[in-house]
């Protein structure tokens, strides 16, 4: 249970109680989430008094959430005229995607290099755990398919957690979740390409034989293996076109 608790530190707040956080940090990850899994569309408007009506909130609170989502590339700030949800394009993502394999790399080799055995377990945990939401995620229910990306989401930052350099651990997990918004839009299911779990096995194996080079090999390869299947989704994605009727706009 201590392992699982540290495995989940940081990357589940949501199942915190609130009194452990503040008000601005219970909405930004709200607002994180709702606009990752495409509840709120790319260039919504992100109207301070419907936001209210929608979490049940005071406005400065919301103010505040929403300026810290402008420094993480999912809220664009529009001078005089409040926020917006920000716009999404294939060009785009290809940054993204660029520059997460470039940085992961260089925190997935220090962690390896640093990582102890609370490490090891901490993987093979998260690996446990992402294998059985996978045998029992159905791409028609979305609780199983969120239970699903959670621990995706654990499994990942666990490989890097080790890395010593708090700043780069932050940009990766911006990264991860600027990525993860363009699945959603693409409509990505988890289970939509075969053999994506033995991709998560082998760079789990791979890290914790602490073969570096083959496991920064691998794990680059899984990136640049999803992308080029979301990229074949987003070849025709028009930013200014709306989006499928579940995605609802303020």
């Amino acid at each position: 249970m201590r392992v699982m608790a540290q495995a989940m530190k940081g990357v589940l707040p949501r199942m915190q109680g609130a009194s452990s956080v503040s008000q601005t940090t219970v909405l930004h990850d709200q607002l994180r989430d709702d606009i990752i899994y495409g509840r709120l569309e790319p260039g919504a408007k992100l109207k301070i008094e419907l936001l209210q009506q929608r979490y049940d909130t005071g406005a400065t609170p919301l103010r505040e959430a929403l300026s810290l989502l402008s420094t993480t590339g999912l809220v664009e700030r529009v001078e005089q005229r409040g926020f917006r949800v920000a716009r999404v394009s294939a060009d785009d993502y290809a940054e993204i995607l660029w520059t997460r394999c470039f940085v992961e790399e260089r925190a997935f080799r220090e962690s390896i290099r640093h990582g102890d055995k609370a490490w090891e377990e901490q993987i093979i945990l998260a690996l446990y755990h992402l294998s059985r939401a996978s045998e029992t995620m159905a791409e028609d229910d979305f609780t199983s398919v969120e239970h699903w990306e959670k621990w995706h989401e654990v499994f990942h930052s666990t490989l890097l957690a080790s890395c010593r350099s708090k700043s780069l651990l932050r940009f990766c997990a911006q990264l991860y979740h600027e990525g993860n918004r363009y699945r959603y839009i693409a409509r990505l299911a988890p289970n939509a390409r075969a053999g994506a779990y033995e991709e998560h096995r082998r760079i789990a194996d791979a890290a914790l034989s602490r073969d570096t080079e083959l496991a920064v090999k691998l794990l680059t390869e899984h990136l640049r293996r999803t992308g080029d299947l979301l990229r074949e989704r987003l070849h025709d994605f028009d930013p200014d076109a709306p989006l499928r009727p579940q995605l609802k706009t303020l």
